[in-house]
């Protein structure tokens, strides 16, 4: 129905965008409210086959590598310079220092680019909560050696948490507990030798559902070194539920 919760994939690789799959990047929609969720290289021409930068009601941004936030550029360029009339800077919410980076990025000259003319920029800390339209999103911190962070979109008792960028952790497990969709990365073919873990293999994100007691995993940002056959595959070795691949273009309803 027009007014369920709907996660629509924009795309879903990484590190670089694939000929027929840009990176990271959703759209949440539930009835006439729309949250897009990452910007990664070349999702925002993705985004325009389903709605325009000013049909938009926020913007929700995991961490600032990117494949999850380079497409805010030319969003920018989009919302200030072209066919988009604004009524009012669309909300963004990412982590702290966004407004400065994409700044320092666009800035050509003296003057800095009025980057708040397109974003009204909030910055996310671990427990921020905001309400969307009919949407409530709470943002936990994540495992990725930067400032990194999970959400979790409820609506009318139904939930969705993405995960973003991250190691296995404990706030992402908790954010998702008894969710009905985890959309979980699994960008590791293994579990690094050594240094500091900063994202799961299809093994861990099968472990993240499970433990958290998700109704169904979703599994994207599938690494260049596995297939997504293969990451449905080993993640179902973890979780008994239902397991899908973020393909880009899907559309998956909530609930």
């Amino acid at each position: 129905m027009a007014d369920d919760l709907r996660l629509t994939v924009l795309g879903s690789a990484t590190p670089y965008p694939d000929v027929d799959n840009p990176c990271s990047g959703y759209l949440l929609s539930c009835g006439g409210t729309r949250v897009w969720m990452d910007a990664g290289s070349g999702t925002l021409a993705s985004l325009r086959r389903h709605t325009r930068l000013d049909e938009l009601d926020a913007i929700w941004i995991s961490h600032l590598h990117a494949d999850h936030s380079a497409d805010l550029l030319t969003a920018y360029y989009g919302a200030l310079y072209a066919d988009v009339r604004l009524a009012a800077p669309i909300p963004l919410y990412g982590p702290p220092g966004i407004a400065d980076r994409l700044a320092h990025f666009l800035t050509n000259g003296p003057a800095r680019s009025p980057v708040e003319s397109a974003f009204a920029v909030q910055e996310l800390h671990d427990g921020h909560r905001v309400r969307v339209g009919p949407l409530t999103l709470t943002s936990r911190e994540v495992a990725h050696g930067m400032p990194a962070f999970a959400v979790r979109a409820e609506a009318a008792g139904v939930s969705l948490v993405y995960s973003g960028d991250t190691a296995p952790c404990a706030n992402l497990t908790s954010l998702a507990r008894g969710c009905d969709v985890l959309l979980c990365e699994a960008d590791s073919a293994h579990v690094p030798a050594e240094g500091e873990r900063v994202h799961h293999t299809p093994e861990d994100a099968g472990e993240t559902a499970a433990s958290a007691g998700a109704g169904r995993l979703i599994v994207t940002h599938v690494g260049p070194f596995l297939t997504p056959r293969q990451a449905v595959a080993r993640a179902s070795t973890r979780f008994a539920g239902r397991v899908d691949h973020a393909a880009p273009g899907a559309v998956f309803p909530i609930g």
